[in-house]
């Protein structure tokens, strides 16, 4: 009796290992996904690219600085897809920042471009875009989460440092967003 027992207590114990190990894999996956639907929207931005130096061509005043932004944003965004790395999606967005202040620079300096339907049609795509990211972020920050929860909590972070051995992953942070802010949470 005692022996079904022990047998039942082994198998439970094995079979808890096996679902935290295949739980910590599963939430790695999940962050990879997570991160590759991150890229698929930085891509997205490439589509208004061609737009954006058809806008520059038509109006030549800022062209060279404008157009360097937007190589260096084409060169970032080809950058990002060599793995996780949130400080190159933070680079990026940077340049895509820099990209829309050039772009007001000459809206500014051709007060008829703001007509302009070209300019219309790449503003409302650029906004479009950026909300992408950023719902794309939120989804790839969620799954850092769960997968850091996995791996530190107990009796995860056991089977994690038996099995597994994955490392903690570092959430997107904007650092100018947070300077913005007089409030640093206690971490």
């Amino acid at each position: 009796m005692e022996m079904i027992i022990g047998i039942g207590i082994l198998v439970v114990l094995v079979g808890t290992c096996i679902g935290l190990y295949n739980g910590i894999i599963g939430k790695h996956n999940a962050v990879d996904r997570a991160w590759a639907s991150v890229l698929t929207q930085e891509r997205q931005k490439n589509k208004i690219i061609p737009m954006v130096e058809q806008l520059v061509e038509q109006y030549k005043l800022h062209e060279s600085e404008v157009l360097s932004r937007v190589t260096e944003l084409r060169s970032a965004i080809a950058q990002m897809s060599e793995g996780v790395d949130t400080d190159k999606l933070a680079a990026t967005e940077r340049q895509t920042k820099q990209l829309l202040q050039g772009l007001q620079v000459t809206v500014e300096a051709y007060p008829e471009l703001k007509a302009s339907d070209t300019y219309l049609r790449v503003m409302a795509e650029i906004s479009e875009q950026q909300e992408q990211v950023g719902a794309a972020i939120r989804i790839f920050n969620a799954n850092v989460e769960d997968f850091n929860n996995a791996i530190e909590m107990f009796p995860g972070s056991m089977v994690n440092n038996m099995f597994a051995h994955k490392q903690k992953l570092k959430s997107f942070t904007d650092s100018e967003a947070q300077a913005g802010f007089e409030y640093k949470p206690n971490l």
